[in-house]
């Protein structure tokens, strides 16, 4: 199927860039803040995080008189991007030279004696710099006092492992370490979001953060090869493994990151599920016994290399992963078949396809995995990630579950389509004189931020803000179309804010909601520049041999412009290509200066129509389902009895009706029965409709009760 998202970008090259330090553009961003005792850096996969902590523990041993540095990973493997590293020689002021000896990243129980013990003789010790898992730590921690962290950096990778649950002993240990110790803290992640409904830190020890953002378009625009990243989704009924060759492309370098052995897709059998992948691709010749790497021999003849990482046996899997972190040729691996590992702080820049089966559970999963695909690499102009997902099946004890999974899948699309592109930033329009600058959109009616909480949440937290707002099971619910556009932006999102932000007032929220609002509507639409198009026109060589040629300029716009503009815009139907194309009322020449025309507009999709950029109020976007495009790749990804299953699925749990609602759809309902002369009907099939008759259902209870309790 095509790709729900499909991201350009202009391969600036200033994400690799770097400065007189050798630092990269989000290095030098982190540094910028390197005197804050608690920092917390958010940028994606390949922006260069593990290289800005030696930077920021480095200026903090040498400058700021903290005496240690621990860096704590998830996994093993990711510690080898802590070893020892040469900085002077790109401008820094020194290198960075951890001791092995207190490297605990190497083979054994993260949370054994050996471990835990030398991790106390580094702390009584005058070494400086010690790299160890998460749960080397937490072993450690457990007969240590919190005072001796002070004066020490504890640097936290993949930050979002840590959560305020009560079981979650990192969380806890790391709360307690900030408040009984004078520790600084550095916070690593590419998405301050888990998933699971839990937050990573209360308010009140989030606020003590300071924040640094990096986001996903600065990276992958500044990259020198990588020009476009695709977001798709295949549905399949039946196993995955009868379906993946439909979306495995053996011809893209791959990771493939098969479904946990307790979710749905899973056949149970691990083993069996790569041996059938492996077997679909062609015949197994041999497997190198030093490396552990399979060589599969495709139809075709060519040799393919595979490796294998959902493997059992540790030492095997030890071995592999090893050969993967030193491959320095784009032949020498074709296909990764993984399970939980190949996620974070896996390296491969030859990737071209992440291919994932299953739904993910979180937005920092999907950014992870996504990741692996997005680094830079001479061999590749786009990367693919694809989503294998079980369609529901109403014969299925699971259809709940997995119709609960599908809208969480394409909802997650929909707002790593809002993390990989450009961001807008939005401003008041007090009058039609008010222009705006570049990069901006103008609202009427939009209110500003009061306060600098609110103005932070805006600036830093609104992708993980969008994320807690897209899973939240209430908008799952209103996702297929059955709950008012205007129920859902001023009744359940603002709920969604106020639970996640408890400290804020009431006109906050609704600060705060505008722009979720308007990121939400702005983003999933298309936006139409016709000066995009007009310079597409110039550039074009047919049309400007057929102005040369033909002065007939109307031949020219039926024959010839519609095309263009559908391959500057391609998610454009036919009849909007030709709309827009005849808004070009003088066609231009090569040659031709940049004058300012009155046709140079700008114009958005909202809902099924195109609305001037320039004449935008906050309470038309109000009026727009932030739902609209996961409705429509839904609406054509499926059968018709596939979404009949899943709206009765949704019918099952509605929504229950509240005042506020009701509030909103009075209104429409006086509307509704104006212009039909006649009440809405209950067994309409229009779920709208069939909304109004059950808020009138509503208010008459409402009214009854009322009466009663005066009674």
């Amino acid at each position: 199927m095509p790709d729900i998202v499909n991201v350009k970008y202009n391969q600036t090259g200033e994400s690799k860039s770097t400065n007189q330090y050798g630092m990269r553009d989000m290095q030098a961003r982190a540094f910028e803040a390197r005197d804050a005792q608690y920092l917390l850096l958010k940028a994606p996969p390949a922006s260069g995080k593990s290289r800005a902590l030696m930077f920021l523990g480095l200026d903090k041993l040498v400058n700021q008189g903290l005496k240690k540095v621990i860096v704590a990973v998830p996994e093993r493997s990711i510690g080898s991007s802590f070893a020892p590293t040469d900085l002077k020689t790109y401008g820094f002021y020194t290198n960075w030279e951890p001791n092995d000896m207190y490297n605990l990243c190497t083979p054994g129980s993260d949370g054994s004696k050996s471990k835990v013990q030398a991790f106390h003789n580094f702390m009584k010790s005058d070494e400086k710099i010690l790299i160890c898992t998460h749960a080397t730590l937490r072993f450690a921690c457990e007969e240590l006092e919190e005072s001796v962290f002070n004066a020490t950096l504890l640097a936290i990778d993949e930050f979002h492992h840590v959560s305020v649950d009560a079981d979650n002993r990192l969380g806890d240990l790391l709360r307690n370490i900030m408040q009984k110790s004078t520790a600084h803290v550095v916070a690593m992640t590419g998405s301050y979001f888990r998933g699971d409904s839990v937050p990573i830190l209360l308010p009140d020890m989030e606020v003590k953060f300071t924040k640094v953002t990096y986001n996903y378009y600065e990276q992958l625009n500044g990259y020198n090869y990588l020009k476009s990243l695709g977001i798709g989704y295949h549905f399949y009924q039946g196993r995955y493994t009868q379906a993946i060759l439909e979306v495995l492309d053996t011809n893209k370098k791959t990771i493939v990151h098969i479904p946990n052995v307790n979710s749905g897709e899973s056949t149970k059998d691990k083993h069996n599920e790569v041996g059938f992948i492996i077997d679909a691709i062609g015949d197994v010749i041999k497997q190198d016994s030093e490396t552990g790497v399979i060589h599969v021999k495709r139809p075709d003849g060519k040799i393919l290399k595979v490796a294998d990482l959902v493997e059992d046996n540790s030492k095997d899997r030890d071995r592999m992963v090893n050969y993967l972190r030193q491959i320095k040729s784009v032949d020498d691996m074709d296909l990764i078949i993984a399970l939980g590992m190949a996620k974070e702080g896996f390296d491969w820049p030859y990737c071209e396809h992440a291919l994932t089966v299953g739904y993910r559970g979180s937005l920092t999963e999907i950014i992870q995995i996504i990741g692996r695909a997005t680094r830079d690499s001479e061999n590749k102009i786009h990367a693919q990630f694809t989503n294998l997902i079980a369609q529901p099946d109403a014969a299925d004890d699971l259809v709940k579950l997995s119709v609960n999974n599908m809208l969480k899948a394409i909802t997650a699309s929909l707002l790593m389509e809002q993390v990989l592109a450009p961001n807008w930033k939005f401003k008041t329009k007090v009058s039609d004189d008010d222009k705006p600058n570049t990069g901006e959109i103008k609202i009427r009616g939009l209110k500003e931020p009061s306060s600098k909480r609110v103005k932070d949440i805006i600036e830093q937290d609104l992708n993980d803000l969008k994320a807690t707002v897209l899973q939240d099971d209430d908008m799952l619910r209103a996702m297929p179309g059955n709950v008012d556009p205007e129920v859902i932006n001023k009744v359940l999102i603002p709920k969604v804010i106020a639970k996640k932000y408890p400290d804020l007032s009431e006109e906050q929220v609704e600060e705060i909601r505008q722009f979720v609002v308007l990121e939400s509507v702005i983003k999933n639409g298309s936006i139409v520049d016709l000066k995009e198009i007009k310079l597409a026109i110039k550039n074009d060589a047919e049309i400007q041999k057929a102005l040369n040629e033909n002065p007939n300029a109307g031949d020219i716009k039926k024959a010839l412009i519609p095309k263009i503009v559908k391959q500057v815009y391609p998610e454009l139907s036919d009849d909007e290509a030709s709309a827009f194309g005849n808004m070009i009322k003088n066609i231009p020449k090569e040659g031709d200066g940049d004058n300012k025309q009155e046709n140079d507009k700008r114009f958005i999709r909202m809902a099924a129509s195109f609305v001037d950029i320039d004449d935008l109020h906050i309470d038309l976007i109000d009026t727009v389902n932030p739902f609209q495009k996961a409705f429509e790749v839904l609406s054509k990804s499926v059968t018709t009895k596939v979404l009949k299953v899943i709206q009765e699925t949704i019918e099952a749990t509605r929504i229950k009706m509240d005042f506020e609602e009701a509030k909103i759809l009075w209104p429409k309902i006086q509307e509704f029965v104006k212009l039909y002369n006649r009440q809405p009907n209950l067994s309409s099939g229009d779920p709208l409709e069939k909304r109004m008759a059950e808020c009138i259902i509503y208010l008459k209870e409402e009214k009854r009760k009322r009466a009663q309790a005066n009674g």
